[in-house]
């Protein structure tokens, strides 16, 4: 904190305001954070432990205000929750052992996918459809693996579980997106953990951020609540597209 002016804690926070409202409605919020706190100056383990914390309180502000306006707790998720964990704390263990490389190639091209699918797909609406998949395997073939992705290496798993709870699992889309921030909220807490073992939080840095964070997405859940996908959808082809052209660039 000694390093960072007071200036410079203003704009991070701002940007860490913006990226919680923008991860509220359709994730991406990573694609602000992470470079913003890459441009402070933070060594890159610091910078994704750092961002892992303060993406936990904006995962959580959403998640909690996703519960109190939708039923999504009517749904069983504990089997999602458990496999992402478990998925996640794999990839934050894993993620100095594997090359990132073919990640970078094979992730953009999927997100320009899934954008597509959501512009075109009738599915993604608010109507509910017809569940494809049971729970378990959902959560062994799905949540497991998007769970490491979000521990290893990060942009776009939200948008990869949104896809996935509404194609496979048939929830409308305003409960999809709830039900994604409860995932990713997991992910953020398994990847924390172990990052906070290893000694790389910068904590005090990481919990004005995520105060920030917070307030911007219980504005983007409220939105997301309210409006439903008219507001959800174009977010997602937008954030899928950009995390994309990000990655196919650097």
């Amino acid at each position: 904190m000694e390093s960072i002016t007071t200036e410079l804690l203003f704009f991070l926070m701002a940007t860490a305001a913006v990226a919680g409202l923008v991860d509220a409605i359709a994730g991406g919020g990573g694609l602000l954070t992470l470079p913003a706190l890459l441009w402070a100056g933070l060594p890159p383990v610091q910078a994704l432990a750092t961002n892992k914390l303060q993406g936990s309180f904006g995962t959580l502000s959403a998640s909690i205000h996703y519960i109190c306006k939708t039923d999504i707790l009517q749904h069983k998720l504990w089997p999602l929750v458990s496999a992402t964990f478990l998925g996640a704390a794999s990839g934050t263990l894993m993620v100095q052992y594997l090359p990132d490389e073919l990640l970078r190639e094979v992730i953009p091209l999927l997100l320009v996918l899934f954008s597509l699918y959501f512009l075109f797909s009738p599915r993604v609406s608010d109507e509910d459809a017809a569940q494809r998949l049971p729970l378990g395997w959902f959560a062994l073939a799905l949540c497991f693996p998007i769970g490491f992705y979000d521990g290893f290496f990060g942009p776009g798993a939200g948008s990869f579980f949104v896809l996935a709870v509404v194609a496979l699992l048939g929830h409308n889309l305003t409960q999809a997106t709830g039900v994604t921030k409860i995932l990713n909220l997991t992910s953020n807490l398994a990847a924390l953990l172990f990052f906070a073992l290893g000694g790389h939080v910068l904590w005090e840095l990481g919990l004005l951020l995520g105060l920030a964070q917070a307030g911007g997405a219980w504005l983007g859940a409220h939105l997301a609540v309210r409006h439903g996908a008219a507001v959800i959808r174009p977010l997602l082809v937008i954030i899928s597209l950009a995390v994309s052209l990000k990655l196919l660039l650097t």
